[in-house]
């Protein structure tokens, strides 16, 4: 498997991962998700890793971490190494955070949505609000960036982050790591080369690739895979009874995952035969672009608690 390293960070080309946010229990589109970038890194040889991002502790649900992993396990999708969570892992966020306010890439911001409305909801380049009695948000200085990339799934992508974006929070007023920063930071040092995860963060993808510019990362490839919806249309992970999938029966999710990600059909009966001959027979190609509502869901919702 081919290697690079830059900065002390070794990535391996189709090094993957699935990172589920502990706010519930594992469903069908966090499924496809998972079975997904398994599925890239897999048919390419390379390892696969769970991580847990659950830095956002107001809308974590208690034991929700530990339902995720054992029905990841339940479905043959166990990680190679030990789960990370990102709350362990501030030490490192804070270190690239004092990077780029070093090289002057990042500021204190005081603003709040109110600040923004006169621009549009749009961030300009400098903060707009006058130091209050609270702590500040810090925000990235975007510049002129315009970024593009080729997605796997989705093709070419283009964005420019001034006038779509504008500067962006990268620590959190509250004294968390945003997303943003964080997930650059865990795959740099976790050596993820491809980047396999939902069509709803496809808009997050150029603020990321600018990260990893900054701060000399290894850029990794990226496929966003399409969403499944809900009969209205909505994302189902957003459906307040979005299915949970059951981990006691997993062959029907597993085939309906494998149905709506373009794959060809399985009779295995085993959840290990089943993945080991998907992977085999996996082709990117297959994969359609656009979110639809899960074919052969039925099955899978026969199937769930």
């Amino acid at each position: 498997m081919d290697r690079e390293t830059r900065d002390g960070f070794a990535v391996t080309a189709a090094r993957g991962r699935f990172a589920p946010s502990p706010t519930g229990r594992l469903h069908f589109g966090s499924l496809v998700a998972a079975l997904g970038s398994w599925l890239f890194a897999r048919s390419a040889g390379a390892s696969w890793i769970v991580r847990m991002e659950d830095l956002d502790r107001e809308r974590e649900v208690a034991g929700a971490a530990a339902g995720i992993l054992a029905a990841l396990d339940a479905f043959g999708l166990a990680g190679d190494e030990p789960v990370v969570a990102q709350s362990a892992r501030t030490p490192l966020y804070a270190a690239a955070l004092a990077r780029l306010e070093r090289d002057g890439h990042a500021y204190r911001c005081w603003c709040s949505r109110t600040d923004l409305e006169p621009f549009g909801g749009i961030h300009p380049p400098a903060c707009v609000a006058p130091a209050r009695d609270r702590s500040p948000a810090w925000r990235l200085h975007v510049g002129s960036a315009r970024i593009g990339f080729d997605d796997r799934v989705q093709g070419a992508q283009h964005q420019d982050l001034a006038h779509e974006v504008g500067d962006f929070v990268i620590w959190r007023a509250d004294g968390a790591c945003a997303y943003q920063l964080a997930v650059v930071v865990d795959d740099a040092a976790q050596g993820i080369g491809e980047v396999v995860r939902g069509a709803d963060l496809l808009d997050s993808t150029p603020r990321q690739i600018l990260l990893q510019r900054l701060l000399g990362f290894p850029l990794p490839t990226y496929a966003h895979l399409p969403l499944a919806l809900g009969a209205d249309g909505r994302k189902l992970s957003k459906h307040e009874a979005a299915l949970a999938v059951d981990a006691r029966d997993p062959l029907p999710a597993l085939r309906a995952a494998l149905h709506f990600l373009g794959q060809p059909a399985s009779t295995e009966r085993n959840v290990h035969m089943l993945l080991s001959r998907a992977s085999r027979e996996f082709d990117a190609l297959r994969i359609p672009r656009t979110a639809t509502a899960p074919p052969a869901f039925a099955a899978a919702r026969n199937a769930t608690s």
